[in-house]
């Protein structure tokens, strides 16, 4: 095998760090992150900017006519670009718990919080990238995939009209639906039988179609059935048992039972999920931290080849050395002890080394995306709120108020340095495909977090503001004009928020957290029960399934169907059969058309995340000025029907169909890709029977 070359060669030089490249990164890596963050709050995840970033990067600088536009140059864009979306992954998942613990969320607390971990996860992965990259060649799949994008635009591909079609159209969606309100938000139908409550409802989003979609029918699957599972068989089974809350509509009485009491079985389920997830890794973050450990890399060689030039170790060190210190003046200022700010700083150096190099190591093996970020922070956050219980509560008896805070701060410090640890060793392994410099590439990668710091608190502010952030927040402080009727869900800051209060003695539905830890234990034992011939059920995403709103999880579901469908049909079209296993020429034809339709999810989601955005900013503006909010702009339009709202949303998701499919192998049989559909449909079911029936 021979000696591995970039698609740059380390003997030729580039324009890199540029300053159009700079100015792009910062107006998308704003954009994304502000996208990412509103997409967070909504639904519990984000998806990665790297992609639609290269992309637009690429048409942008295309756009302006610059000639001598160099593929290094398109990797810092979408190097600055995702580090802000990630470390607003970070920063969503754990500040806005402060809100369910009833604290106010301060801007200027949430940006210290998103530049320390953020640029304390940077400048750790620094001494990972020899290893994990070069050495160990791990995967990091992300990273290829983006290569890929970059390469193929290059030499002149087709991903640029696709994703100016899809943010088009998703801003298009997005402003209609959120800035006018022309259609109903969601439909939903609950019917009682024989003192028996059933509920369903759909979400019309079509961001959350292309979450499904880029995701896939596996885990959107599993969502659905962790949503099925809390909705259809654990509310009803209570309902019948407690009694139905009185005096409300039946959909209204059937989401109050489920809010107040079986989502807390999706947060008990999802606690020993996220524990698990570290557990079922260990021989893997066990290699990982042996591999860092044992590398050497204090070493004070500084490489000559221009692609494997780090920023200098030593100032990597004096680097660290600098946030250290502020971190311990924050933690003093946050706490008021000095004896818990000594303590606290020196375990969350520990405790974010620990983590960069287990998010950088799994994100290598399984993805970004698959990266148990959750599961460190929950774990981290037991860690820490022990030290804080022995520091702070037996030897300086602070209250629990001030304990709950403490243990937060860190926790969210050593969630956003893991989630932007992981992104960061993607963005290093697409520079490294293409031949980018290290040292450059790492820049860009501060840059982006400086960027993503002071836009992520921003967008969090405004946006609790104009729809507020949480269920358990806007309970105790409706929005004066929509009450809670745009709430933001924030899941993972609900679940985070709701854990602090139950460990430090606060109120918490106890019963029915066992009854998510019994669930999860039972999915474990699931796996032990059935071996490796039976499915591998994934906790996380059935617990998250139990803790969305079914209308949310259902409209996921259908992106996953539609990818399905999809993929199969061009299998079918190639093959001619759906029998046995698909051949190469299928296989090829399919991956192709995932590949387009993620990238149209990806402007889907970036176009209607920003209009949520900018809608919030002009309901915000509105509440101190003459202009009137969005939905008050057209007066004469009203609100379509029940019926109207479900037309319209089916109209843009066959619109977004018509531009996946447009790719599809030709078939000259009328309503061809129905009948298709129909065979897939069949073929589905057929096999799903002879999966599950005992021989």
């Amino acid at each position: 095998m021979g000696e591995f070359q970039p698609y740059v060669p380390a003997s030729e030089t580039l324009p890199e760090l540029t300053i159009r490249a700079i100015l792009l990164g910062l107006v998308l890596g704003a954009l994304m992150t502000a996208a990412n963050t509103y997409l967070g709050l909504y639904i519990g995840m984000t998806v990665s900017a790297s992609i639609p970033a290269a992309v637009m990067s690429m048409l942008l600088l295309r756009m302006f006519r610059f000639k001598d536009v160099s593929i290094l140059e398109n990797n810092v864009v979408q190097t600055m670009t995702s580090a802000g979306e990630s470390l607003a992954a970070g920063v969503i998942f754990t500040m806005p718990a402060l809100l369910v613990m009833g604290r106010e969320m301060d801007t200027l607390t949430t940006f210290i919080v998103a530049i320390l971990g953020g640029i304390l996860g940077t400048i750790f992965t620094i001494t990972l990238r020899r290893v994990f990259i070069v050495e160990e060649a791990l995967l990091y799949p992300e990273g290829i995939a983006c290569e890929e994008v970059l390469v193929a635009g290059e030499k002149g591909g087709s991903h640029l009209i696709v994703i100016l079609y899809a943010l088009g159209l998703g801003a298009l969606y997005g402003w209609m639906v959120k800035g006018f309100k022309l259609t109903q938000p969601k439909v939903e139908v609950a019917v009682e039988i024989v003192g028996v409550r059933i509920y369903s409802a759909l979400d019309y989003s079509l961001s959350l179609v292309a979450v499904g979609w880029i995701v896939g029918l596996n885990i959107a699957s599993y969502i659905f059935f962790g949503a099925v599972l809390g909705v259809f068989i654990l509310t009803p089974i209570y309902g019948m048992t407690y009694g139905w809350p009185v005096d409300t509509d039946l959909a209204h009485g059937f989401k109050t039972l489920w809010s107040t009491h079986i989502r807390f079985v999706g947060v008990g389920c999802m606690v020993v999920g996220g524990l698990w997830t570290l557990i079922d890794m260990r021989k893997t973050i066990a290699s990982g931290l042996k591999k860092v450990l044992s590398s050497g890399l204090t070493e004070s060689e500084v490489s000559t080849i221009r692609t494997e030039q780090d920023i200098p170790m030593n100032r990597a060190f004096i680097g660290l050395a600098v946030i250290a210190v502020l971190t311990f003046i924050f933690y003093w200022w946050k706490t008021g002890s000095l004896t818990l700010a000594i303590v606290g700083a020196a375990f969350l150096a520990i405790t974010a080394f620990f983590f960069s190099a287990v998010a950088g190591y799994i994100a290598g093996v399984v993805g970004s995306s698959n990266s148990p970020v959750s599961g460190m922070t929950i774990a981290t956050l037991m860690a820490t709120s022990l030290v804080v219980w022995i520091v702070g509560g037996v030897f300086l008896n602070m209250e629990q108020d001030e304990l709950m805070y403490a243990t937060l701060i860190i926790a969210s410090i050593v969630a956003v340095n893991a989630a932007i640890a992981g992104d960061v060793m993607q963005d290093l392994k697409t520079g490294h495909l293409v031949g980018a410099t290290p040292w450059k590439q790492q820049t860009a990668e501060l840059i982006g977090v400086i960027v993503g710091a002071i836009v992520a608190p921003l967008t969090l502010t405004i946006l609790n503001e104009a729809f507020r952030i949480t269920p358990t927040y806007c309970a105790a402080n409706p929005h004066p004009v929509s009450g809670c009727s745009n709430v933001l869900e924030a899941p993972q800051a609900e679940i985070i928020g709701t854990l602090i209060e139950g460990i430090f003695g606060g109120t918490v539905n106890t019963p029915m957290l066992g009854l998510g830890v019994v669930v999860a234990g039972l999915i474990i034992g699931s796996r032990w029960y059935l071996g490796k011939s039976g499915p591998t059920l994934p906790i996380m995403s059935i617990a998250i399934g139990m803790y969305l709103p079914f209308y949310l999880s259902a409209t996921i579901f259908l992106g996953g169907v539609l990818n399905h469908l999809v993929t199969r049909t061009a299998h079918l079209r190639v093959d001619g059969t759906l029998a046995g296993q698909p051949s190469e020429m299928a296989i090829k034809s399919g991956k192709e058309l995932v590949s387009r339709g993620t990238l149209l999810s990806a402007g889907l989601i970036a176009g209607e995340a920003l209009m949520g955005v900018v809608v919030a900013a002009f309901i915000v503006f509105a509440s101190f000025s003459p202009l009137p909010r969005p939905d008050g702009w057209l007066p004469f339009l009203g609100t379509l029907g029940p019926v109207l709202s479900t037309v319209f949303f089916l109209w843009f998701f066959g619109v977004f169909t018509w531009l996946v499919t447009r790719s599809l192998p030709p078939s000259k049989r009328p309503f061809s890709l129905l009948f298709n559909w129909g065979a897939v449909i069949v073929d589905g079911a057929r096999r799903l029977i002879n999966k599950v029936m005992v021989p």
